[in-house]
């Protein structure tokens, strides 16, 4: 196994000014949002190598796999790039809460507008 993300991949990203990639989490099968977490070129390597969500925190500088400490992993089956190269999408088997609150996904919290009836 290669340590390094295909460059052929590396190539259609676009980073922010920090080198990272927003990446969400989808809920395989249900298409629910889970969340929203950061990736570098690492971190989006060790995804793909190893099928265990890993990002790239930006409070602590390093990168985690989910469910590290916590038990509640994602087991991630496919990953797609939008089409402007800036965002990555996860769809993933959640085991255990998706959110660090301990809430199954991280968008159960405040609705700024419900759908029209």
């Amino acid at each position: 196994m290669s340590d390094a993300l295909d460059p052929a991949i590396a190539a259609k990203l676009k980073r922010n000014a920090d080198g990272l990639v927003c990446a969400v989490a989808q809920q395989r099968g249900t298409g629910e949002v889970l969340m929203v977490a950061w990736m570098d070129d690492e971190a989006l390597h060790r995804t793909l190598s190893t099928r265990r969500a890993t990002y790239f925190s930006r409070s602590r500088q390093r990168l985690w796999v989910k469910g590290e400490t916590s038990g509640h992993t994602q087991y991630v089956h496919e990953v797609r790039l939008d089409c402007d190269g800036d965002t990555l999408l996860l769809v993933v088997d959640q085991t255990g809460a998706a959110c660090h609150t301990g809430d199954h996904t991280c968008f159960d919290g405040t609705v700024l507008m419900s759908p029209v009836k």
